[in-house]
């Protein structure tokens, strides 16, 4: 394993770790599970075995730590990460801003992986504009009446509890409220998704759902807030996840390239393969630093930490993207059967260019922040 001198031995002691725990643990039962649905044990298994613990922390998880599990699980087991970080994303709403009973019901569950979470934000109309969400929720009584339709919702229609986002007020970032809503509340219904990348995702149908007063997340009309805490402290772990598998292909690369042979010598004797994957070791090592780099201006307060995100995604994902199609380029087609790690990462590697924020949603920020002052 690779020794980063910027990290502490703490910090590389956890990389190394989750990566051993990933290899040789979650791996083997991520492949016992169903894909495109809950895996329900390998959740077990990430608390049993320390991730979902360090998530969960009474200390708080830090951005930094969010990082250096979802590389280290992402090198060798991809279905882990995601659990992982879904359940982290889904529940840190109710962890930051639940009233107490909630927490006390829900995160202890979820912290233990009995309980799955959601983070119910995208909508058909409302993807990188989510200011403009429309599930309505109409106040009620003692509470409030959900109507309306989330889409591209990770662990739906199967978790049990859904951070969800909707409109109480006026159009725009003010109007949103958010809300802790249980899988099983009458009028909640949803369905699977099919992806390129099979992954436990899916619609929510809301049908006049009775969410009580006492389920809203922080102040009603502070919903944005709540989001915004939530995906400022999980983004630039993202560009974690794509360096992960960026590191998985790009170590498949050199391996292959270092014992093929072609016209009498190694594939990694001809300049034409070789100085691709050193631009692209180059590349990973600039995204890595740059990660790291924005988990820390978000665990020192720092007032960057939008700008760094951004960049941090952008470049992460946008260089996981050419890693893994380089790899798959220098082992040709052996690379494209079914059931082969580059086949695997081709697949995988594509979402966390759109997700939380597009590429071209990453670009006007990091643009905005340039003409700011």
């Amino acid at each position: 394993m690779t020794r980063h001198v910027h990290l502490t031995d703490e910090q590389q002691d956890l990389l190394d770790s989750t990566q051993v725990l990933a290899r040789d643990i979650l791996a083997p039962i991520a492949e016992q599970g169903t894909p495109g649905t809950v895996n329900r044990p390998l959740l077990r298994a990430l608390a049993e075995h320390g991730p979902l613990r360090t998530v969960f922390g009474d200390e708080g998880v830090s951005a930094m730590q969010l990082c250096l599990l979802r590389e280290a699980l992402a090198v060798h087991c991809t279905e882990a990460e995601t659990a992982l970080a879904v359940q982290g994303l889904g529940s840190f709403p109710i962890l930051t801003a639940a009233a107490p009973h909630l927490r006390e019901q829900w995160i202890p569950r979820v912290a233990a992986g009995e309980a799955v979470a959601g983070f119910a934000l995208t909508e058909p109309s409302a993807g990188s504009d989510v200011a403009n969400l429309e599930l309505k929720a109409t106040k009620d009584g003692d509470g409030y009446r959900l109507t309306g339709t989330k889409i591209y919702i990770s662990n739906a229609p199967d978790a049990d509890i859904y951070s969800v986002f909707a409109r109480t007020g006026d159009p725009g970032f003010r109007g949103i409220t958010a809300f802790a809503v249980p899988r099983d509340l009458p009028g909640l219904t949803g369905r699977a998704l099919q992806l390129v990348s099979p992954h436990p995702i899916g619609t929510l149908d809301f049908q006049d759902v009775h969410v009580p007063a006492d389920h809203v997340l922080g102040e009603p009309g502070g919903g944005w807030d709540v989001a915004m805490k939530t995906l400022n402290l999980f983004r630039p772990s993202v560009g974690a996840f794509a360096i992960g598998m960026a590191q998985a292909a790009l170590d498949a690369a050199i391996e292959h390239t270092r014992t093929r042979q072609a016209f009498g010598k190694p594939l990694a004797g001809f300049q034409g393969v070789s100085h691709p994957l050193a631009d692209i070791a180059t590349q990973l090592h600039a995204a890595r630093l740059l990660v790291h780099n924005a988990a820390t201006a978000y665990d020192t307060g720092a007032d960057t930490i939008a700008q760094l995100s951004a960049m941090a995604k952008l470049l992460a994902t946008e260089t996981a993207q050419r890693a893994v199609d380089l790899a798959i380029q220098v082992h040709g087609a052996k690379a494209l059967e079914q059931g082969h790690l580059l086949e695997h990462l081709y697949r995988e590697v594509r979402a966390p260019r759109i997700y939380e924020g597009a590429s071209e949603i990453q670009r006007e920020i990091i643009a905005r922040a340039l003409y700011k002052n």
